[in-house]
């Protein structure tokens, strides 16, 4: 086994398990990820039989009558009514084991991005849990992966894991749902990585949003937690009116792209179109990879579209093909943050994913990968997703270099995006 390098620290997260379990009189009833996927099925009323599933959500169109029509209608809620264990018995179970172990014998992070997704919306659906009703009238969807900061490098694969969250926050029609990660290491659970996603709750045709179960923080520690779920909601809408796609870069990253481009010109002509790649550099266009996925029923979630935590697990695996490619070493993943879902993915779909370093640091690498359906009749490309990864590798890596404008941008937006991830696990 490697050593671990601790990375993020966030001490909510065990502080408030031990609140939960003590208000619940000990450790609650525990499931597995199965049971969290099946549960979210009976949940929604969704049918694991392809032939039936439009039919089952057709059904949901009388639940329309259970919808809210205000916030003030519906029972609010504490944290302690959301909160739930979900057990990964990789070490006392290893016939699961082979479906999360990679070639470099640590579990696949690609299948924990899938398993979080699935357990925030059924973390969800426990907070507007509908007493009157067997099926919720809701359909809860991922909305944005705020972050996700890793503690250790090596996730263990013959050891149990343990994911516990619960809902840290609720506006109208969005939660934020706090998630964390513990693995089992002589007989203690001790934390790998903490984890914020929004959802959205909409009607049951998934057409219009609704409304949730406000949320009451009860003492201290959760009046924190919650105060921090508005400045991450504050957080987000500053870091979107600053986008370099709205606002022209600050003078200080003006004066960035410019001592770039003055480092390319060839300084055996007096001309701005002779470029030279300084030593040790890579150009931005030379360090890109793609994929493609046709994307079949087998991956659907309970609302027939395309599973979000199956976008996020193949998207991370070409980021993280990518930082291997470039840096001819093994990239440990240091933070996942603003993960924008901005259009379902169809079944049938074919999904392009492209992705790109746009920002390196002594060993660090920042990837963009970027997703869009194509429509073969229409010739169209539509956007849905777009994924900021971190990774760290073992050795120092060569300068990424930019060389167009539209470049310039995408390697100031890397650059961003991996500060805000360094201040995150220094905090």
């Amino acid at each position: 086994m490697l050593p671990c390098r601790w990375l993020q620290l966030n001490k909510a997260g065990p502080t408030l398990m031990r609140m939960m379990t003590s208000a619940t009189g000990g450790s609650p009833a525990s499931l597995d990820m199965e049971g969290v996927r099946s549960r979210l099925r009976d949940i929604v009323g969704a049918s694991t039989n392809w032939r039936d599933h439009v039919q089952a959500m057709n059904e949901r169109k009388a639940l329309h009558t259970l919808l809210a029509k205000n916030q003030a209608d519906l029972p609010p809620r504490r944290m302690k009514d959301s909160y739930i264990e979900v057990l990964l018995p990789l070490g006392s179970q290893p016939e699961i084991r082979e479906k999360y172990l990679n070639v470099h014998n640590s579990v696949r992070f690609g299948r924990i991005l899938e398993d979080l997704d699935s357990l925030g919306v059924l973390i969800c659906y426990t907070h507007t849990k509908h007493e009157a009703a067997q099926r919720s009238p809701l359909s809860i969807v991922t909305a944005l992966v705020d972050k996700i900061g890793l503690r250790k490098e090596i996730i263990h694969p013959d050891c149990d894991i343990k994911f516990t969250g619960n809902v840290s926050w609720v506006g109208r029609t969005s939660m934020e749902v706090k998630m964390h990660m513990l693995q089992l290491h002589e007989g203690v659970y001790s934390p790998v990585l903490d984890a914020t996603f929004v959802m959205v709750a909409r009607d049951p045709e998934n057409k219009r949003a609704a409304y949730v179960n406000p949320l009451i923080p009860e003492g201290p520690e959760e009046e924190k937690i919650f105060k921090e779920g508005e400045l991450n909601k504050s957080r987000r809408t500053d870091f979107s009116k600053a986008s370099l796609l709205k606002m022209a870069p600050t003078a200080e990253e003006r004066n960035i792209v410019h001592s770039i481009f003055l480092n390319t010109l060839d300084p055996r002509t007096i001309s701005f179109r002779s470029r030279l790649v300084p030593p040790n550099s890579v150009w931005m266009e030379d360090a890109k990879f793609k994929g493609l996925e046709i994307c079949h029923p087998q991956e659907r979630n309970i609302f027939n579209r395309i599973f979000g935590g199956f976008l996020m697990r193949k998207a991370y695996e070409l980021g993280w093909a990518s930082a291997y490619s470039y840096g001819n070493s093994r990239p440990y993943v240091v933070a996942v943050d603003d993960i924008m879902f901005q259009k379902p993915v169809e079944i049938g779909s074919l999904l392009l994913l492209s992705s790109q370093v746009c920002y390196t640091e002594k060993n660090y690498i920042q990837i963009r990968v970027h997703t869009e359906v194509y429509d073969p009749d229409t010739r169209e490309h539509n956007t849905t997703n777009v994924f900021h990864f971190t990774f760290m590798l073992d050795k120092e890596i060569p300068q990424i270099v930019p060389k167009t404008y539209g470049e310039s941008m995408l390697y100031l937006d890397g650059k961003r995006h991996f500060n805000s991830a360094m201040n995150e696990n220094r905090t």
